[in-house]
Parts: C-alpha cells; sequence; structure tokens
C-alpha cells in the first residue's frame, strides 16, 4: 500500500474541525468552560435572590406602625397580625417586613403593587402609594375593610379574643386571604385555629371551576409553580358559609404575594407573575361582589 492510499484513508480536519485526536482535549475544554459559565449564572442569580432574612432593602421598621389615618373610604389593603409568635422565636429579626415578624413578610411593596394593579385593571377606588394598615384581629378597625390578608401561619397562636375577633370578621362578610405557608405542620396549626373560631364550618379544596377563579380573569389551570421546592405541591383552599359564599382562600405551599412583591424585578418570571396578580385580582374582585 503506498504512502498516497494510507494518507487517502486518514480522515482530513476539515476547517474548524477537529481531527480525532484532538476532539477529547477539545471535549474536555468546552466541559470546563461550561461549568465556569455554568458557575458565574449560578453565581449572578443568586446575587440577585438573597435570602428571606436580607433581601429586603427598604428602611428597617422595628414598631408596628400606627393606623392614625381612616382610609376605609377607598378600597384598601389590609393586612392581620397575631400578637403571639412565640412558636417561631429566635426565627426572626425584631423588625417589619422581610426576615422579620412571620405575619409581616413582603410588606409592604406587595401590598402596593397589587392595588397599583387593581387602579389599572378596574374602576375601583384603591388606596394608593400607602403602606397597608396592620390590625390584629380583635381590632375594631378591622371591621371597616371588605378583605384582609394574613400570612405565615406556621408561627400564629391566636388568644381567645383573636379567636372571636376573627369569627366576628368572617361572618360579618369580611374576606380572608391566607397565604406564604407550607408543610403539612404549619396547615394543621390553621386548621386547628379555624376550628376553634369557626366549629360549624369546614374547609373545603377548591378547583379551576370555583368561581373564585372566573370571576374577573379566568384562570385555566391551579397548577402553578411549587415556590417552596417540589416537594410541596400548592393547594388552594376555602371555607363557605351556609350560602355557598367563600370566606376565605387558603393558598397552601405557594406565596402568590411574593410575586407581587417582586414583580418589578427583571429577573422574576413574567409569566408567573402575571398568573399571580390573576389570583389577586380574582380574590378582591370575588370579595367584593359576594
Amino acid at each position: 500500500m503506498s504512502l498516497l492510499s494510507k494518507q487517502a484513508r486518514e480522515p482530513r480536519a476539515l476547517p474548524g474541525k477537529a481531527r480525532p485526536g484532538q476532539r477529547g482535549s477539545m471535549n474536555r475544554k468546552r466541559i470546563i468552560i461550561s461549568v465556569i459559565a455554568l458557575t458565574l449564572l449560578c453565581g449572578l442569580a443568586l446575587a440577585q435572590r438573597p435570602s428571606r432574612r436580607s433581601r429586603y432593602t427598604g428602611p428597617r421598621i422595628s414598631e408596628v406602625p400606627k393606623n392614625d389615618q381612616d382610609l376605609s373610604g377607598r378600597f384598601t389593603f389590609v393586612r392581620i397580625r397575631y400578637a403571639d409568635t412565640s412558636w417561631c422565636n429566635g426565627q426572626f429579626d425584631p423588625v417589619i417586613g422581610d426576615g422579620g415578624f412571620p405575619w409581616s413578610h413582603d410588606y409592604p411593596a406587595a401590598g402596593r403593587h397589587l392595588m397599583k394593579i387593581m387602579a389599572e385593571l378596574s374602576k375601583i377606588d384603591a388606596t394608593l402609594d400607602v403602606d397597608e394598615p396592620i390590625f390584629t384581629f380583635d381590632d375594631p378597625q378591622l371591621f371597616k375593610y371588605p378583605f384582609a390578608y394574613l400570612c405565615e401561619i406556621g408561627c400564629m397562636n391566636l388568644d381567645e379574643k383573636e379567636l372571636a375577633g376573627l369569627r366576628e370578621y368572617i361572618l360579618r362578610g369580611g374576606f380572608l386571604l391566607i397565604d406564604d405557608f407550607r408543610m403539612q405542620s404549619q396547615f394543621q396549626n390553621l386548621q386547628r385555629q379555624l376550628k376553634q373560631a369557626l366549629p360549624e364550618y369546614e374547609l373545603k379544596k377548591l378547583d379551576v371551576s370555583n368561581p373564585v377563579f372566573n370571576c374577573f380573569f379566568s384562570i385555566k389551570t391551579l397548577d402553578v409553580n411549587p415556590v417552596y421546592g417540589a416537594y410541596y405541591t400548592p393547594e388552594f383552599w376555602g371555607m363557605e358559609d351556609k350560602d355557598g359564599r367563600l370566606m376565605m382562600v387558603i393558598n397552601y405551599n405557594y406565596d402568590v404575594s411574593d410575586y407581587w412583591q417582586f414583580s418589578d424585578n427583571p429577573f422574576r418570571p413574567i409569566e408567573e407573575t402575571n398568573e399571580a396578580y390573576k389570583f389577586g385580582v380574582n380574590y378582591i374582585m370575588y370579595a367584593l361582589t359576594h
């Protein structure tokens, strides 16, 4: 066999293509570069998503703001606080907002942003650019507001006055959104206290056909992103009065207000944020029309 024929049998490297002996080395280089790039991207993502205890960059408020102004003349988003947080002591800083008291998570940006969306999408005269009022269930001023938000109920331990206030608020037509909690033990804590306050009513799991998911936007699915991880599948629960009116909606294993809070963050997925706003708008519209 001539030298020419041997050379003819060897594969020739095409422009921009490696010889067989070089491919392993180049593949290794590609892998190394990919790993470095992935590491940099992960570092950037983590930098853009700080921990729950540190991501709030606004002023740190150590005392609950006083509700000096009566905002009941307009639709106002209000927040519920519970006095006893002893079950979670040591797990948060004594401040209002992310990293602080459990009932204050996502305050105040989530409520502010949701009210802007309500004002843009409807003719509701919403209170804008104001940090939401904060009430306990036994505060008589709460009854001026038809919609209230409550979160992180795994740390909640209501006393008798708060339980009585919860019952009265709900039965007088108030609507309660319970959000931002996970795990069966936290849900059981909520169920126990709701049973104390409203023993004659039962919680029921909601499906997408419920009017609350179709009263303004037509929400197509409840299979939302598991924000707490794959082991915590979001579920939607409610409690109806004797006439079938939902008195509350419970976002179990979900945190809809987190999307509201960071909706001005360009690193948040637009589609999931839009869906979270649809839930919020529907909850409010249902509360005001039923």
